[in-house]
């Protein structure tokens, strides 16, 4: 059973916004910190951006810092990314992952190896 189910992505145009959402099937208060990744066809994975759950800090990839927000609803168990002024090379899979196994901590990282759960990934393109 996946952990998250990410929805959301579709065709944008360059300069647009789009908001995924990040259903997570646990309560999100299980992880140490939740974050949102991107993998473009012929590239590794790449972090965009993650929160500490103990603290609500949170950390971006230059490339989308200032554009990007990550925000959480632990009510509904929900983790969502607002995305603003999109550019091409924003196109990818976005997946979303949570922190299962480690320590609290009031800040979090962009590694993939950190995270042990993770969704299928939504498709991203920006394009005119």
């Amino acid at each position: 059973q996946l952990q998250f189910v990410e929805s959301g992505g579709t065709l944008v145009q360059p300069g647009g916004s789009l908001r995924l959402s990040c259903k997570v099937a646990r309560s999100t208060l299980n992880y140490y910190s939740i974050a949102w990744f991107r993998q473009a066809p012929g590239k590794e994975r790449e972090g965009v951006s993650c929160m500490s759950i103990t603290s609500g800090r949170t950390n971006y990839a230059g490339s989308v810092e200032g554009r990007f927000t990550v925000s959480r609803d632990d009510a509904k168990n929900m983790v969502y990314l607002q995305m603003n002024a999109l550019k091409p090379e924003d196109t990818g899979v976005y997946y979303c992952a949570g922190e299962a196994l480690g320590t609290a901590a009031d800040f979090c990282v962009r590694d993939p190896v950190v995270y042990d759960d993770w969704g299928q990934g939504t498709q991203v393109t920006v394009s005119s």
